[in-house]
């Protein structure tokens, strides 16, 4: 193979250490904080234990992102998440994983938050479409772009997240003349609860609220320098998301009050009507519509790339693991992924598919923390100049342990959905034991 050739069947390294800071960023900021934080007051009732639970997720975001970033330099190969679930374990783990992400996780995400931001353009805007029909543009658009490479997708991302970031501090600067506007709060029900149920309830929703940080993983064959790009990324983008969270909830506090915060569904929007009127609350609701297209390009970007990791080890459909020459991208599993979130869209069935595999999700989350004791037990896995969690291995299983309790108290809670869950996942059982065998007879 002459060297051209070889360079166009890898992907291009063509990202640094800012991208990948806004690939995290833009993986964890969506619609969430802008509604979330009248959730958690719902379950905990003053202002000390309201931002407890942003404390305490964003620290455990931190442990995980610490936990990656050393997954990072063990493993700086393109599908991230994939990969460090197929050395630690089994192919068929990994298979699981993509398989569930593709199918549900991703697609059902991106499908639900392509119908959010119709919504909001269609209010914004006054537009008259179909909201399904402007969530499968904005899908389209996004699949479009991204094809033509990582730079060209990693570029939008960014301007994105930028936008996203000057909405969140609008709604924190002008939110603090809304406090001159404030009134009597409502007083809060009491809680009959014992506080550590309490607390644990609120967490749930905060812990998703600072998830998606770990897709920014996807992307490491694409990074430069991905042993020193990827842990810079995630550090300084997890710590910027956890500063941005808790200056939201303060404001939110203190132009709402406890109650206050409790008694609305869309918080963000309470703020800037108090601070600005009419206008404030046009503002933001612009502010969630990028902060909502700003999610759906961050996964578009990444996704792809496990399903293009797949495809090369031979479990997947073999053109799904083919590179567009030029822009050297994965065409093809970009497309697949556009085209199914637009399928979803459309069948209106997000709402259901994401209830089913919120258990999933948070099971996969901790196998892959716990993978870094599985690779540290194996001495030929450490490697001179890596990046070392602190606290190991006390600080990665908090994270392991902490998504493993979100996995069962959403059993508990919600039987039915998260059997749904497993069943889906042992549906990709059978489709990995047919490909297995493609696969070992080509080896």
């Amino acid at each position: 193979m002459s060297e051209g050739t070889a360079a166009e069947s890898t992907l291009a390294r063509r990202l640094g250490v800012f991208d990948a800071t806004m690939i995290v960023m833009g993986g964890i900021i969506g619609s969430g904080i802008f509604m979330n934080p009248s959730v958690v007051a719902r379950e905990v009732h003053t202002p000390g234990l309201i931002l407890l639970p942003w404390i305490l997720g964003g620290a455990i975001a931190l442990f995980g992102a610490f936990v990656y970033a050393e997954l990072a330099t063990v493993r700086p190969a393109a599908g991230g998440q994939y990969v460090y679930l197929r050395d630690a374990y089994h192919p068929m783990v990994a298979f699981l994983y993509g398989w569930t992400l593709l199918l549900v996780t991703q697609t059902g995400g991106m499908a639900a938050v392509a119908v959010t931001f119709a919504n909001y353009f269609r209010e914004l805007t006054g537009a008259t479409w179909s909201p399904k029909l402007i969530a499968v543009m904005t899908l389209g658009v996004l699949t479009i772009v991204n094809c033509y490479g990582v730079r060209a997708g990693s570029n939008v991302q960014s301007a994105l997240m930028v936008t996203k970031i000057a909405a969140i501090a609008m709604l924190v600067a002008f939110g603090w003349l809304g406090t001159r506007a404030a009134v009597a709060a409502p007083t809060p029900p009491a809680d009959v609860r014992p506080l550590i149920v309490s607390i644990g309830a609120a967490m749930v929703p905060v812990l998703f609220a600072y998830g998606g940080w770990q897709t920014a993983s996807f992307v490491s064959g694409e990074l430069k320098d991905p042993r020193r790009d990827l842990p810079r990324g995630l550090l300084i983008g997890v710590i910027g998301v956890v500063l941005l969270y808790l200056a939201v909830n303060v404001v939110c506090l203190a132009v709402l009050g406890a109650g206050g915060l409790a008694a609305t569904t869309t918080p963000a929007s309470e703020v800037m009507r108090r601070a600005l009127g009419g206008t404030g609350a046009r503002l933001i609701a612009a502010g969630i519509a990028i902060s909502t297209v700003g999610f759906l390009s961050q996964g578009m970007l990444t996704a792809p790339r496990v399903y293009y990791a797949m495809a090369r080890d031979g479990i997947f459909f073999e053109p799904v693991g083919r590179l567009a020459q030029g822009s050297r991208a994965p065409v093809v599993a970009i497309v697949l992924q556009g085209v199914w979130a637009s399928v979803i869209a459309i069948s209106g069935s997000y709402e259901k598919i994401l209830s089913y595999v919120v258990a999933l999700d948070a099971v996969f989350f901790g196998l892959t923390g716990a993978s870094l004791v599985v690779f540290r037990r194996r001495e030929r896995e450490r490697s001179e100049g890596s990046f070392r969690v602190a606290g190991h291995p006390w600080t990665t299983m908090i994270f392991a342990i902490a998504f493993w309790t979100v996995a069962v108290n959403t059993i508990v809670h919600e039987p039915t959905s998260a059997g749904i869950g497993v069943l889906i996942l042992l549906a990709g059982v059978p489709v990995y034991l047919f490909w297995r065998p493609r696969t070992l007879a080509k080896g």
